[in-house]
């Protein structure tokens, strides 16, 4: 298969693939202190690629939609105040952003920017619950599907919210 066949129509589980390596990335922009374009170059050089060889236990992410992937990471860190507001609503009040694990804090911000780009909630919701129970084996799984689920049905991630919080061009 030719690399522009490839880029056309990437294998299905490439956006999956994305979704993992873009929570990964984000995890690593809030520990490292590091902004997202340098974290971004730093995976596309580094980290994703197809090779056969290379997979997930050696630190690689195969088989990526690179175009995802970006903006996942773009848009969560550029929307992350309106974002952790979202989040902050829909977690119990004993319970702040700041105590949630760091992995799961940055797979809420890619599911939550996601929603919020008019892919459809049972989407962004499938999606990331699949990709919480690869990093986690307890209940952060029914965290996510309750959270995404709660902010879903309340519109708490859309851009509709986003524009309504930003100051007026005028």
């Amino acid at each position: 298969m030719t690399d522009q066949a490839q880029t056309k129509n990437p294998p299905k589980r490439s956006r999956t693939v994305a979704r993992v390596a873009a929570v990964q990335a984000l995890f690593q922009c809030e520990q490292g202190g590091e902004n997202a374009e340098t974290v971004i170059n730093q995976f596309q050089r580094h980290r994703l690629g197809s090779s056969q060889e290379d997979g997930f236990e050696e630190g690689y992410v195969p088989d990526a939609d690179f175009r995802l992937f970006g903006l996942i990471v773009k848009g969560a860190t550029l929307s992350q105040d309106r974002i952790d507001e979202a989040l902050v609503g829909a977690l119990p009040a004993n319970w702040p952003l700041a105590r949630l694990d760091p992995v799961l804090r940055a797979l809420l911000r890619a599911a939550l920017w996601e929603m919020g780009e008019d892919t459809p909630a049972r989407v962004v919701i499938n999606e990331y619950l699949d990709v919480a129970h690869g990093f986690f084996a307890g209940d952060e799984a029914r965290l996510v599907n309750g959270v995404l689920d709660a902010i879903s049905k309340n519109g708490g991630a859309s851009k509709e919210t986003a524009s309504r919080n930003e100051p007026d061009a005028g």
